[in-house]
């Protein structure tokens, strides 16, 4: 999968895909059609920091087909590596331009996620927004690991419903880890781990301005509406990234891949 896209900006040992938002749909796209199946990432700093102390998730970022940038952070750092055309990769707008181009090919879409009838809500305001747009299953997954037995029942119920995408609404790093246990047996051709765009797009969270998102202010929008269960991720995270990253730029640290 890896070898799909090769650009990449390194963020302390992640790749980050060098890609904009017109990029990242082309070239899903093209993934979706071959048929071949894949996961995309779709990471900004929590996820970048969640790796530094997790090699295996960041094996995993940096095996997927796209690991776009999610956050004008990573744009800025892909941008002094060399990539100006580098661009942020929101979760929610990305769903929302597959979508569009879902209606336009005919591609078949799956829910996995969110709290239980998020899923459901989730595929009607899609399909009143999209109207044309197939959403041919939905399920919500309980918060632990699956049990055999409901195991065999994703599978069983994706492999009937044959979905080109499966949009995986679930918190990271157990999103990522879910489709990469189970992008092979699922044997849908592509597999997108979106976070919170199963809220956005259901009004459980307020989007922000453009103007925030391009200043890279929209962590503390998020934080601003669920400060009890965000501000140790933003406040722990945000002032160890800098501090990272400060090292990697002046070239006084390495920060392995593998």
């Amino acid at each position: 999968m890896s070898e799909f896209h090769n650009a990449y900006a390194d963020v302390l040992g992640v790749r980050v895909s060098a890609v904009n938002m017109k990029r990242a749909v082309e070239l899903a796209d093209q993934w979706v059609a071959a048929g071949n199946p894949g996961y995309i990432c779709v990471t900004g700093v929590h996820g970048v920091m969640e790796a530094q102390a997790d090699s295996e998730l960041r094996q995993i970022l940096n095996h997927a087909l796209i690991n776009a940038p999610d956050g004008m952070p990573m744009s800025w750092i892909g941008h002094l590596q060399g990539f100006r055309e580098m661009d942020r990769v929101f979760g929610p707008d990305f769903m929302t331009d597959m979508c569009r181009l879902s209606v336009e090919r005919g591609y078949r879409n799956f829910l996995y996620g969110g709290k239980p009838g998020v899923a459901e809500l989730l595929s009607e305001t899609l399909q009143r927004r999209f109207p044309g747009l197939q959403v041919v299953g939905t399920y919500t997954p309980p918060f632990r690991n699956l049990t055999p037995e409901e195991e065999e029942e994703i599978l069983a119920q994706v492999r009937e419903s044959r979905p080109h995408i499966m949009w995986v609404g679930l918190s990271t790093p157990k999103q990522e880890r879910f489709m990469a246990q189970y992008v092979d047996r699922l044997q849908a051709p592509l597999l997108v781990g979106v976070g919170a765009a199963f809220d956005y797009h259901t009004g459980r969270i307020r989007d922000c301005s453009e103007w925030i998102k391009r200043a890279g202010l929209q962590w503390l929008h998020r934080l601003m509406q669920d400060p009890r269960h965000l501000w140790r991720r933003y406040l722990r995270n945000n002032p160890a990234f800098l501090w990272h990253m400060a090292w990697q730029v002046s070239g006084l640290r390495q920060y392995p891949r593998n």
